[in-house]
Order: structure tokens, then sequence, then C-alpha cells
């Protein structure tokens, strides 16, 4: 995978963490490709109730808190990731929100690009996801009418989170 960013100067980064909104189009748009025919589009949308151990919780608002020079040098890793695990993927695309995020908001887009849909386009784009929520430092404060609270995303150990090894 080349750095778009590094051989075009107007190309708008790849890997970003933002306060501004997210667009799907914006996204997709980083990693359409004449020789590609199938773009996979993730968004993290903030939802209007959480799950608690007490049952749901109506969710007023998130705000997100991130490391940027770290998380997105580790964006552009689980793009490296992606592209050795899957050889037809062509290119990524991953953003994330800090700050404010309203009910219905994208907080996070990922765009992944492949030839066709069945070159690995969804699997990639649920890994990126998935990877992200595990390594990238990105933290989220649930907040409630009645309090807030700093939460971790969940952990699926069923998946298969660990950088892949070169073969």
């Amino acid at each position: 995978m080349t750095d778009k960013t590094m051989t075009d100067p107007v190309q708008k980064k790849r890997f970003e963490i933002t306060d501004q909104p997210l667009s799907l189009d914006d996204v997709a748009g980083r990693v359409t490709r004449p020789d590609c025919g199938a773009i996979t589009v993730f968004s993290g949308v903030v939802r209007g109730e959480t799950n608690t151990e007490s049952g749901q919780r109506g969710t007023d608002f998130l705000d997100y808190e991130a490391y940027p020079e770290m998380a997105e040098q580790m964006l552009a890793q689980i793009a490296d990731e992606i592209c050795t695990k899957w050889l037809a993927v062509k290119d990524v695309s991953i953003l994330h929100r800090t700050g404010r995020i309203e009910i219905g908001e994208s907080s996070v887009v990922i765009a992944v690009t492949t030839p066709h849909r069945g070159d690995g386009c969804f699997e990639a784009c649920q890994y990126a996801i998935e990877r992200l929520k595990a390594v990238v430092p990105i933290w989220k404060q649930e907040n409630w009418a009645d309090g807030q609270v700093w939460v971790e995303g969940p952990r699926q150990p069923e998946l298969d989170l660990a950088a892949p090894t070169k073969k």
C-alpha cells in the first residue's frame, strides 16, 4: 500500500483524529481508485441508549479524547496489518472524532477498497474497527442526565486481534 499523502500533497490524510464532523462520502473518496470496484464503509454512530449492568440507560452524548499523534500512527498500523492479512486490499482510510458527539453523529468512519466485493473488504473493515477498539489510544466518556462514566470498548476474545505475522 502506498501512502497517497506522501505522493500527492493535496490528497487528504487517510488516518486522522479530528474534532470535525465525519462524512461517509469524504472517507470513501479517500480510498477511491480506478482499479477497484468495491468500497466497504463502516460508520460507528452514537446511540441514544447504552446497555449497562443494570439495564438500558438513556445516553445524552459521548465525549471522546485521544492522543492524536500516536492514534494516527496506530490507525496507519492497522491499515498495514489489513494489507498483510488481505492481499487484495488496495487502500484503507480511518477517521475518528474527538470532543462532544451527539446522538446520531458518526464517531468513527472506516473505508476499505478492493478490486471486487469478494476480495475481503467486508472482513477487513470489521477487523479495522475491532482492532481500533483494542489498541488505539482513544477514550470514550458516556454522558447521561444524571452523570457520566469513562468506558472501555467491548472486548471480543473470539476475534483474532493479534497483529498478523508475515509468512
